[in-house]
């Protein structure tokens, strides 16, 4: 049998899906039996919309629970003491020079199980993460990405 993924993550990103797992477990459960009980009110199942849509929800959540289940369960997690602020690492926060957009953009460096572009924390399994790990402040890299390719410049190095 192969081996589980290891999902690399910070102490927040865990503490993040645990959160999650709770809600869902707890909170959205509910909500969904609850939205079952009404539906099935509505008799004949044959044609019951309402129905059909709470059962799609149940086994979205069930299916999500089991993943976050999974994760957790395989977590490493990054200990911020151990984050260097001499090399690009999981955990880093790093400020880069863009210079497709001449801009500074700072990224943090993030297993895959909690990368949110939205918040500007990247996966070390992304392009512009992969192509990052291990460089050093001054270090030019070149990534390509879907778009083409993208020049960046690492600026600093640390950890919060």
């Amino acid at each position: 049998m192969s081996e589980a993924k290891k999902y690399i993550m910070t102490y927040e990103g865990v503490k993040k899906l645990e959160e999650e797992l709770e809600h869902l477990k707890t909170v959205k459960r509910k909500e969904i039996t609850e939205k079952i009980k009404v539906a099935l009110g509505y008799g004949d199942l044959s044609e019951n919309s309402e129905y059909d849509e709470a059962k799609n929800e149940q086994a979205f959540t069930e299916g999500r629970i089991i993943q976050l289940e999974n994760m957790l369960k395989n977590a490493e997690v990054v200990d911020e003491n151990d984050i260097s602020t001499d090399v690009v690492s999981i955990g880093s926060k790093v400020k880069v020079k863009d210079y497709e957009f001449d801009e500074e953009v700072d990224y943090t460096i993030v297993g895959s199980a909690e990368a949110d572009p939205m918040e500007f924390k990247i996966s070390n399994e992304s392009p512009v993460g992969r192509g990052l790990m291990g460089k050093k402040v001054g270090d030019v890299i070149e990534v390509t990405v879907p778009g083409g390719v993208n020049k960046f410049e690492v600026l600093e190095i640390r950890r919060e």
